[in-house]
């Protein structure tokens, strides 16, 4: 079950959300230091770890799925978002270089179809990077995040998704080992905590990062009929998020 985004942002936006962002960001730039002329595109709620992207890489975009809902990025830019079905994905084969899926592989209702698709948008040299909660982890535990909705995952569970949906697991990576607690001190210690975790209890951290790529020697994915591919719909810049799959209204005001 989809967490709305309007929870999402909500989260990213307190202090324990700046914290967990600033810790997952860090390990995904080490997975991905350089990405320089290449297409991103960002499924589930990735906004926050697409942001130090965009300077970079020659396109980068982020798909909502319809039961998580929308809203309008970057602030008081032209839109790069768009709502899709995370089965059928708006997007022509072989087009994206680098995919990352955070809040989607956890929480998505068609897994094996996101993750076909995934495949399917992926160029021959195109990386997937999966971020889920850990199983043995205390933040999916507790639901007062993001992280402690939808099924958590261990390394071999995660791994063995991707084996399964012609994905070749080629590196691991493991953060946020800070309690998800507002305690001011807890907050202000998490790098320390962060390195003391990475450092002797890997085993507990909050999240794993798998970076995979596709096995384009594997079958294909099998034909299916499709009813028409759906196109972008690009916020305009006056859109405000409502609760509520999809949903979304233009502030007047703003327009003017």
């Amino acid at each position: 079950m989809w967490t709305d985004v309007v929870d999402q942002n909500e989260f990213y936006h307190s202090p324990l959300g700046h914290v967990a962002q600033r810790m997952i960001r860090r390990r995904i730039r080490q997975l991905w230091p350089d990405v320089r002329g290449m297409r991103m595109l960002g499924l589930g709620y990735a906004i926050p770890y697409l942001t130090s992207f965009r300077g970079e890489a020659e396109r980068v975009v982020a798909a909502m799925p319809a039961q998580q809902g929308v809203m309008h990025w970057p602030r008081h830019e032209p839109g790069l978002v768009t709502l899709v079905d995370e089965a059928e994905l708006p997007f022509a084969d072989l087009t994206v270089d680098r995919m990352l899926l955070v809040h989607a592989v956890e929480q998505s209702e068609t897994q094996r179809g996101m993750m076909r698709e995934a495949w399917r948008v992926l160029s021959e040299g195109g990386r997937l990077l999966i971020v889920v909660p850990n199983r043995r982890g205390i933040w999916a535990r507790l639901e007062r995040t993001p992280f402690g909705h939808g099924q958590p995952y261990t390394n071999r569970q995660l791994r063995r998704l991707l084996q399964d949906n012609l994905f070749l697991p080629v590196d691991t990576a493991r953060a946020l080992y800070v309690p998800p607690s507002q305690s001011r001190l807890s907050l202000s210690s998490s790098p320390a905590i962060e390195r003391l975790g990475d450092r002797f209890f890997p085993q507990f951290s909050g999240v794993l990062l798998v970076e995979a790529i596709k096995q384009i020697y594997a079958a294909a994915p099998p034909a299916k009929a499709v009813r028409g591919r759906r196109r972008f719909v690009v916020l305009p810049d006056g859109a405000a998020r409502t609760r509520g799959p999809g949903k979304f209204r233009i502030d007047a005001r703003r327009r003017r």
